[in-house]
């Protein structure tokens, strides 16, 4: 074949490969059509500073938080579990008053959410609710708890937080607690995974068909767990390791053995575990100097929570990431999918807790996912898959495995 020729081919089958890849506006219908879940948002984070989900925040503003929902139905997001998120203080007695108050009062501040917004959002309690709400032109928002530090000792609290509406529990944040171990804990490197405690709250979990998230626990506890539970698990927010080697991502062993459990793990968009960043100690010694400065201010959710905000703004700002992309996170799902296949990977953003990308920084922009996969060969079942059945056939399953207990 001649280079003339060789030239025809290779410009017909990129006009093919052209042709079958949908373009923006395609992409957005099949999003559209999608029911579409994200398993992991702190958008509940902002409500103490007065912010209002029902109201339209403009995208990509500094205070705008990630999402609200009139952009949810404009980025077409059918349903989210919204994190009460709580970090973890002292492990005393006082430390888990605090921490169960704060958590009561974030689901208080739900509750107002959903009495002021009937027309926009509802409370989703079962894996059929999606659908449902879905139908009706509402947001159906899922509640999950991050962090297991509120259930202080007393296991009950697990029965408390259920008839609350939380539907999963990520058993640890960043720091080591009294239920197991977290992946990220560098005051303490050793993994003594889960504990008696953790074992009874995971018992008590699947007697209520409550979802366990492996997402931050340390790789010991994530096995432990997978020996004890009797129903699927969830990571809510992680990517893969082999990827982008961090300890909060899973291992391609944690993955395989994921599936074997029947479970499924949400891609996590925040930049640091989507692709790893060149060493940088000046950026190194600024965040710890932003940080200490904030905790000294009362914390990320205390009294003086808009200036921790502008501090971490002004960080982002002088010290960018190296550009992460929609692009870079579909990697992930690649991978995922290539180790253990489509069944058991879907999206889990950690909006408003860090998440977002270059070119996916809000709700709305979340069809560029789509677009990326379709340009990669996924189906419209494959996407209808990732963007929320698998998540969905994992909570039906600890539905029923609850159900015949």
């Amino acid at each position: 074949m001649n280079v003339l020729s060789r030239f025809a081919l290779a410009m017909s089958l990129g006009t093919a490969l052209l042709a079958a890849a949908p373009d923006a506006q395609e992409a957005r219908r099949i999003h559209e059509r999608l029911l579409t879940l994200d398993t992991h948002c702190d958008t509940p984070m902002r409500f103490g500073r007065g912010f209002d989900p029902g109201v339209r925040h403009e995208p990509h503003a500094q205070g705008s938080g990630c999402q609200d929902f009139p952009r949810m139905k404009e980025g077409g997001l059918d349903a989210s579990f919204f994190a009460v998120f709580v970090g973890q203080g002292p492990r005393t007695d006082e430390g888990h008053a605090k921490a169960k108050a704060k958590a009561l009062a974030t689901l208080d501040q739900l509750e107002a959410v959903f009495r002021k917004h009937p027309d926009q959002a509802t409370l989703a309690l079962r894996s059929e609710d999606a659908a449902r709400i879905a139908a009706t032109g509402k947001r159906a928002i899922f509640l999950g708890l991050e962090n297991g530090y509120p259930v202080g000792h007393d296991v009950d609290m697990v029965d408390a937080f259920h008839k609350r509406g939380i539907r999963y529990i990520t058993l640890c944040h960043t720091a080591d607690n009294d239920l197991c171990d977290s992946s990220t804990d560098r005051k303490d490197p050793e993994d003594r995974g889960l504990s008696d405690l953790g074992r009874q709250v995971v018992a008590r979990m699947n007697r209520l068909g409550m979802m366990i998230d492996v997402s931050h626990i340390s790789d010991r506890a994530f096995f432990d767990i997978l020996k004890l539970t009797k129903a699927p698990v969830l990571a809510s927010h992680s990517c893969a390791r082999a990827v982008c080697d961090h300890p909060r991502n899973l291992s391609d062993a944690q993955l395989k053995a994921l599936k074997a459990n029947g479970g499924v793990v949400q891609l996590c968009i925040l930049d640091e575990y989507v692709k790893k960043a060149p060493a940088n100690p000046a950026r190194d010694a600024a965040e710890k100097e932003m940080v200490a400065r904030v905790e000294a201010m009362g914390g990320w959710e205390g009294p003086r929570a808009e200036e921790a905000e502008a501090l971490w703004v002004a960080f982002q700002k002088a010290f960018p990431h190296a550009q992460v992309t929609v692009k870079d996170a579909c990697d992930h799902i690649d991978h995922i999918v290539k180790v253990i296949g489509v069944d058991h990977v879907g999206i889990g953003t950690d909006f408003d807790g860090g998440g977002g990308l270059s070119d996916c920084r809000d709700v709305t922009d979340l069809w560029k996912i789509t677009a990326e996969l379709l340009k990669r060969g996924y189906s419209e079942k494959d996407l209808a898959k990732i963007w929320g059945g698998n998540a969905l056939r994992v909570m039906a399953a600890v539905e029923k495995a609850a159900a015949r207990s």
